[in-house]
């Protein structure tokens, strides 16, 4: 069902790619956005007193420029800033309105998704004026397809897994001198996967202000896990913010999936191979993103691998809340945290876990709700119908 690895590795070194002062450049630039709003921050107090802690902090992300996920931070700050360097300008000079003005033709972006980020580079390149062309792996949900398409990218669907849909995007780029926005990294391809884990951080900023206002600060961070661009963003954001040794941190992944659990209990970069067949399609990847791995490594407490029924009940209970508490929809992505919690403080079997964790009535917990029903069908399934209970 789970398996959690303390890190061995953890030595607190915080990255100067990701500070509060980067975070708050991001967070300027999503700010001069017309749609831009603080998605919210969701205290469940009911669950909170259930689960034997003081707090559990919820950022809601299916709020974010109407797109039911978060991906469009990092995607719209990379096209800013390939546009800015581009244009020779400065990220501040950037207006997305007015950019496609000043270029004798449109720009074409490329990309490869599980849906969420190829969502907002789609999204990013049409509010600023350019092109898009997504790749997505195959079994992609048609609703993801639908929605790219309806942002008016062209999306080709592979017959490979992600990580081989991502060679793919790259490949074809190069051959047609397109602009690659991918949000994992390889040698001689860190740049744009720096600033995409830096526009995550927006989110970070937003969270730990609410957090402020509400008179909390956390004491345990979870944050899902695909190739670890978000997680090593926001981490790296509070590592610089409060120090790391001031929180508990736990990185959580599919088990089908867990390169980056594998890569914790080891201590170097490992990755898993075949179908990466998990629901999480966000967080089905195998390869560890070179970029964010090192504050994983020097500042993440703890290293999880889950089983999908696991993120279904985070969907379950998020979705079905007790009286008192908001209601959140969480797609598979966005629920792995929830989840994880609720079944290391509910289940006596995971009781020795929990303590590890330091999980107790002073525990403020904050979780990153990624997604909302980015795939209604299944939602639906999971929700409403029960499948992949824990019982079963």
């Amino acid at each position: 069902m789970l398996k959690l690895t303390q890190n061995a590795f953890f030595n607190g070194e915080t990255s100067a790619l990701f500070t509060a002062q980067v975070a708050e450049q991001t967070r300027q630039f999503h700010q001069q956005i017309e749609a831009y709003q603080p998605t919210p921050l969701i205290s469940l107090a009911q669950l909170a007193a259930r689960l034997g802690v003081k707090a559990i902090l919820v950022k809601d992300e299916s709020h974010r420029f109407g797109l039911n996920a978060f991906k469009v931070l990092g995607g719209s700050y990379a096209l800013g800033q390939q546009l800015a360097e581009h244009l020779g300008v400065d990220i501040t000079d950037i207006d997305m309105k007015t950019v496609a003005a000043k270029l004798s033709e449109p720009l074409v972006f490329a990309t490869a998704t599980a849906g969420n980020h190829g969502t907002g580079v789609a999204w990013a390149a049409r509010e600023m004026g350019q092109k898009a062309v997504v790749y997505m792996p195959k079994g992609s949900s048609q609703a993801s397809v639908d929605r790219i398409r309806n942002l008016g990218a062209e999306c080709i669907v592979t017959d490979c897994n992600y990580d081989d849909t991502v060679r793919i995007a790259n490949q074809t780029a190069a051959e047609n001198s397109w602009m690659l926005v991918q949000d994992t990294a390889w040698e001689g391809y860190e740049k744009i996967p720096t600033w995409i884990s830096q526009g995550y951080m927006t989110m970070a900023v937003e969270a730990q202000e609410q957090a402020v206002e509400m008179g909390l600060n956390p004491t345990h961070l979870m944050l899902q896990a695909g190739v670890g661009a978000m997680a090593g963003g926001i981490l790296g954001y509070f590592a610089d913010k409060l120090g790391a040794a001031n929180f508990s941190t736990i990185i959580a992944e599919p088990s089908k999936a867990d390169c980056i659990y594998r890569s914790g209990e080891k201590g170097e970069m490992v990755a898993v191979t075949g179908s990466l067949n998990s629901i999480m399609a966000g967080l089905a990847c195998g390869e560890p993103n070179p970029i964010t791995w090192p504050i994983l490594k020097q500042c993440s407490s703890f290293f999880a691998s889950v089983d999908d029924q696991v993120t279904a009940t985070g969907m379950r209970v998020l979705g079905n809340p007790l009286n008192g508490d908001t209601k959140i929809i969480s797609g598979e992505s966005g629920a792995l945290t929830l989840g994880l919690l609720y079944m290391l403080a509910s289940h006596e079997e995971f009781a020795q876990q929990k303590e590890l964790l330091g999980l107790n009535q002073d525990s403020v917990v904050m979780l990153f709700s990624t997604e909302g029903d980015t795939n209604p069908i299944r939602y639906r399934q999971i929700v409403w119908e029960g499948a992949l209970s824990t019982a079963n």
